[in-house]
């Protein structure tokens, strides 16, 4: 659990902020199976998906549910630390600040990770990178050090988690499901709508996979 727990840990360490944050919140859900399961399905499976195909991908909107608005503050937080170094001159200032940054993000959110599961974990590490364009890796690799980039993959490894996952919709049917179960909560307004990083067109990506 606690190795599990350090490197998601590691996630919000590496892109810090100031001390003030806003959190995102999220609604009690009750799954329940309807026609929006239908809508982002695979064109040429959504017809004979069995019960338990039906149960995971519930279970997927309900992790993106509850990982996303932590992806949307990793971003909001490396935002504002590159701003916030800009303003500093020296390296004292710089590990001074950062010192203060960690134990911020230490007492504001280590007991909410430790209760995500290895799954949430994973999806944690893909809506990072929609959000900022840089895997969790490169981002540890470029706050912390080479070094702790390596280590922590290789222990998130061992929880069948890649530090260095990227985010594709339009090439990974997880990914593309995500994408909709998102699409579908900001219009909802379930979530706090932030643009992802890079381009994604859902629409153009929809009729890729209708065709396949």
């Amino acid at each position: 659990m606690k190795a599990r727990v350090y490197f998601i840990f590691l996630i919000f360490l590496s892109v810090g902020a100031n001390a003030q944050v806003v959190t995102d919140t999220i609604e009690n859900d009750t799954i329940t199976f309807s026609t929006e399961l239908r809508e982002i399905v695979i064109s040429n499976v959504k017809d004979s998906i069995s019960p338990d195909e039906k149960k995971q991908l519930l279970l997927l909107r309900k992790r993106v549910l509850k990982v996303y608005p932590y992806a949307k503050i990793a971003a909001d937080r490396l935002t504002l630390l590159d701003n916030n170094m800009k303003k500093l001159k020296t390296d004292r200032e710089k590990k001074k600040y950062a010192k203060i940054v960690e134990k911020y993000l230490e007492d504001e959110f280590e007991a909410q990770l430790k209760k995500l599961s290895r799954k949430e974990g994973q999806i944690l590490v893909k809506l990072i990178y929609r959000q900022t364009g840089h895997s969790t890796f490169d981002l540890i690799k470029e706050h912390k050090s080479g070094w702790k980039a390596f280590w922590s993959n290789r222990m998130a490894r061992l929880f069948d988690i890649n530090l260095k996952a990227t985010y594709s919709p339009a090439t990974i049917a997880e990914d593309y499901m995500i994408e909709g179960y998102l699409i579908k909560a900001f219009d909802e307004k379930r979530l706090i709508k932030q643009d992802p990083a890079f381009k994604i067109d859902y629409d153009a990506i929809t009729d890729n996979w209708r065709k396949k």
